[in-house]
């Protein structure tokens, strides 16, 4: 695959991998670690994030829509930009 070289869009990706980063912290903070340093997710909020995955987003709650709607005020400014 072959990727645009531009500032543009390595400002983008470079804000992708942070919203990447972030979201693993969170999901690390959230699983039940075992004695040989293994993670799980608990099922409730398997169940959470696989009924999201599922949804479109306009069938989304507000709250829902809303932590989506942070994530793109991640980097909307340069899109507007340029």
């Amino acid at each position: 695959m072959i990727y645009l070289k531009n500032e543009l869009f390595e400002k983008l990706a470079a804000i992708e991998h942070e919203r990447w980063a972030d979201w693993q912290k969170y999901m690390h903070g959230l699983c039940i670690e075992d004695d040989g340093k293994n993670l799980t997710i608990v099922r409730s909020l398997r169940e959470r994030w696989d009924k999201q995955i599922k949804t479109n987003y306009k069938d989304l709650s507000e709250t829902e829509k809303n932590s989506d709607r942070e994530q793109v005020m991640r980097y909307f400014h340069l899109i507007k930009k340029a």
